[in-house]
């Protein structure tokens, strides 16, 4: 896989460029858009590995369950500076959702994240660029970031649907990268420089042999990059 030397910025990549479809407000809005969006998403995600385990698909099931923990991820890192900026904001109700044939479902996510990492998350950072705001600029960088590796994920299983493999999904608490497989030397540069300084020297994420939504935690994997502390299985 290629990747690059170092982490897209809008002064080094076109693909910061927003594409004027996606409504842009102020940064505070644009946080508050973004949780409702990934809240929508993680919910949706959730639906959709439900019916892959209905419908056979075991291992895309499983990156469906990390792709929906991903997105909470992201809504965690947004909804925090939401609450510096507005303290008092909940956070909306995930929304109902359903799952329908496994290869509609991979195709419509990989749309969704296409889209948030074309086309909202750039305009996004452009907006907090502007504001001067680099908290938000960080946040949205890393979750633009990881979402154009979930469209990757979602597509790769969609050309093996059905040729599946035993490899196991890693998920770094830090940006919602997904890794794949046991090889984590592949993980992209980039993804290291989501990281605050302070990890990238050591492992500052500790094994918590904690469980969320009812999934054990471990921390399996330390990288150059991502630290791997949720294993999907």
């Amino acid at each position: 896989m290629k990747v690059r030397s170092e982490i897209p910025t809008a002064e080094n990549t076109t693909n910061m460029d927003g594409f004027g479809t996606c409504e842009v407000g102020t940064t505070l809005e644009n946080l508050k858009a973004a949780i409702g969006g990934e809240t929508g998403a993680s919910a949706k995600y959730a639906a959709f590995a439900q019916a892959a385990k209905e419908q056979g698909y075991e291992q895309i099931a499983r990156l469906f369950e990390a792709t929906s923990a991903a997105e909470q991820i992201h809504i965690g890192l947004e909804y925090a500076l939401v609450a510096e900026m507005e303290p008092g904001f909940e956070k909306p109700a995930a929304p109902e959702a359903e799952g329908i044939q496994t290869d509609l479902n991979l195709i419509m996510g990989a749309q969704g994240e296409i889209f948030e990492t074309s086309d909202m998350y750039p305009a996004f950072i452009k907006k907090a660029q502007e504001e001067g705001n680099t908290k938000a600029v960080q946040v949205f960088t890393r979750a633009k970031l990881a979402e154009s590796v979930h469209a990757e994920r979602y597509l790769a299983a969609y050309n093996d649907i059905d040729a599946p493999d035993d490899d196991k999904f890693y998920l770094c608490p830090i940006c919602g990268y997904i890794h794949k497989g046991e090889n984590f030397a592949e993980v992209p540069p980039s993804a290291s420089a989501r990281r605050p300084p302070s990890a990238r020297s050591k492992p500052s994420h500790p094994a918590f042999p904690s469980a969320r939504n009812g999934r054990p935690r471990a921390a399996v994997s330390t990288s150059a990059t991502c630290i791997f502390t949720e294993c999907f299985t």
